[in-house]
This record gives structure tokens, C-alpha cells and sequence, in this order.
């Protein structure tokens, strides 16, 4: 099998001495090229070559989320044909690698490498689903490339505390788990919307295919999976029933005063696989194929713990059966 590694040398939990033993070890069972990523994107630019080359039958990303998210995007940069594009397997290299968890491969990336290696063996694969989001045409983003992501996305608060921790990775902190709550902190006592909602949701559901409409959210997070994140070891379930065999789940929030920050946050914090976050400020969907998210002030946006910028509205579109896994 030929097979393509693309490896992230700034990946936060791997040494150049790990990556060389985990290259050595996918190298005695496959025909292997190695690249690594030079800029922001390169993974991308290397998965679609791979793609439209016709001859790589595998990709590996060894990174975090954000490399599996560009390598992602290249593979489906000519549209989510399964059979069309190279299979993907993933070595968690990251800080928190959600995607590779919720395939439930082991984190640390060693024994990820040796899971990979059974899989193949075994030939062991499955075929998920993924998310879409695109600038909603007739808006002020109606030119703005779409984009795929594996797990989340968000738009407001969560994408404000991504794009403040990767402000802080510039300056040379490490992405730690204590950095996020720190910056969760500083987005809500910093955050000029938090009182009052500023996204609309819109989405087919009436009769004779009229729009439904949701307005006055605070917070809107985005699932393709769960759990949706973890705080060290323990995973987080904003929406439980979220799964790669069904469309998109979104989970928002009406009201971010203190109080209701507080009771929300402990019910994130104490979510299982059986209950998520409830109450009168919380709204819950399950298996969206396709709805949109307005915002009356630009807003940041974050993919896959990738922080995109300022959006007004996003088009979100659920694929199922669009990549073929390693597992």
C-alpha cells in the first residue's frame, strides 16, 4: 500500500526522535513518503496533491486537530467521493486530538501507531460523516471558501476563547489545558454580546418547505461527533446523540449572564454520553442536514480548533458517508 505521511515537526506532544521511530515503524508496512508541513495549509496542499496524483492509496496525519483538519480538506478538495480519494489514518500529535479520541484511538501515539498498524493489517475501516460550512450567499461572506470540518465548529464565545489561546501560542505559551480555562475566563469578562443574542438560526422545517427560525442566541456550537472536547481526561457532551453516522447537532445558548454561565458550565463539566446541558437557555438539535447561522455583528468563527476570523453568517451542511477511515 503506498502511503503518504504528512507530519506536523511543531505537533505539541512529539519529538523529532518520536516521529523518527513512528516513521520507521509505518515505513516496514508500507511503501511510505514522508513530508513534512513548512506553513499553515501545507498539510492541505500535500493531501489534495496525493489525491489527484491517483497513486497514494493511504494518508497518515501526525499531528493535532489542525493538521487533520487541512489534511482533511485536501483530501476532499474535489468533492466527499469516498472511493474517489485516499483513505485517512490519523497519529495524535496534538494537545487534546479529539478527532483521533472520538474514533477511539488510544492518545498517546505510540501505542497509536501500533493500532494503526493492526488496522491495516486487519483491514479495518469505516466510513464517516463530516461537516460543511460556507458563507451563506447574499451575504457579506457569500465569498468565503467552504470548509470541512471533523468534529465541531463554533460561532461566538468558544471561537473567541480559540482565537485567544492561539494569540497566546504566538507569544510562546504552551497549549495546556489550564490555558484554556484561563482564556475561557478573560473571553466571558471580556465578551460586549454576552447579554444578550446576536445569531439568528435558520433552517428548513416548516410546511411546504418554509424556514424556521430561532432567534436571540448567545452561543452556538457545532457538533459532528462526541464528545465535543475534553479538559484533560475527562470529555465534554454539549451534544451527546452527536455521531459520525448522522448529519450535524447543534447545541446553543439564549443567555450568558453569570448565573446562567455558571449552571451551563456545570453542566458541561458533568455531561456524560447519556445527558448534555439543559434548561430554558439551552437549545439541543439533532441530526441537522443543513441550516444557517446569522449574526447581527461580525462574530469570531473557529473549525476544528481553528480560529477563522469574524463571520455575519455561515452555512452549515451535514455529509454523511464522505471520508473512509483507518480504525
Amino acid at each position: 500500500m503506498r502511503a503518504l505521511l504528512v507530519v506536523n515537526p511543531a505537533a505539541t506532544t512529539t519529538s523529532a526522535r518520536t516521529r523518527e521511530v513512528l516513521t520507521h515503524a509505518l515505513a516496514s508496512d508500507l511503501k511510505l513518503e514522508v513530508a513534512q508541513t513548512q506553513y499553515r495549509g501545507h498539510a492541505r496542499d500535500l493531501a489534495q496533491q496525493a489525491t489527484e496524483g491517483g497513486e497514494t492509496d493511504l494518508v497518515v496525519a501526525l499531528g493535532g486537530d489542525g493538521t487533520v483538519n487541512e489534511v482533511v480538506n485536501g483530501l476532499l478538495a474535489n468533492g466527499p467521493d469516498p472511493d474517489s480519494h485516499p483513505r485517512l489514518a490519523v497519529v495524535p500529535g496534538g494537545s487534546t486530538n479529539v478527532f483521533a479520541r472520538a474514533l477511539g484511538l488510544p492518545n498517546d501515539v505510540v501505542e497509536a501507531t501500533g493500532a494503526l498498524l493492526d488496522a491495516l493489517r486487519d483491514g479495518s475501516e469505516r466510513t464517516i460523516g463530516l461537516g460543511l460550512a460556507a458563507g451563506t450567499p447574499g451575504s457579506e461572506d457569500e465569498g468565503v471558501p467552504e470548509r470541512w470540518f471533523t468534529f465541531c465548529a463554533g460561532f461566538g464565545f468558544d471561537a473567541g476563547v480559540v482565537g485567544r489561546v492561539e494569540q497566546q501560542r504566538e507569544r510562546g505559551k504552551r497549549s495546556t489545558h489550564a490555558l484554556y480555562v484561563r482564556q475561557v475566563v478573560r473571553q466571558f469578562l471580556g465578551e460586549a454580546n454576552r447579554r444578550r443574542g446576536v445569531l439568528t438560526l435558520e433552517r428548513p422545517g416548516g410546511k411546504e418547505g418554509a424556514t424556521e427560525t430561532v432567534e436571540n442566541l448567545a452561543l452556538a456550537i457545532i457538533c459532528n461527533t462526541a464528545p465535543w472536547s475534553y479538559l484533560g481526561n475527562r470529555p465534554i457532551y454539549p451534544s451527546p446523540d452527536a455521531s459520525f453516522d448522522t448529519a450535524l447537532d447543534l447545541f446553543a445558548l439564549s443567555k450568558l449572564s453569570p448565573s446562567a454561565v455558571a449552571r451551563y458550565a456545570t453542566q458541561l463539566l458533568t455531561s456524560t454520553p447519556q445527558r448534555g446541558p439543559h434548561g430554558k437557555h439551552a437549545l439541543s438539535l439533532h441530526d441537522l442536514t443543513n441550516f444557517t447561522l446569522h449574526s447581527q455583528v461580525p462574530l469570531p468563527f473557529q473549525m476544528d480548533g481553528d480560529h477563522l476570523g469574524l463571520r455575519t453568517s455561515v452555512t452549515f451542511t451535514g455529509v454523511r458517508r464522505a471520508l473512509r477511515v483507518i480504525v
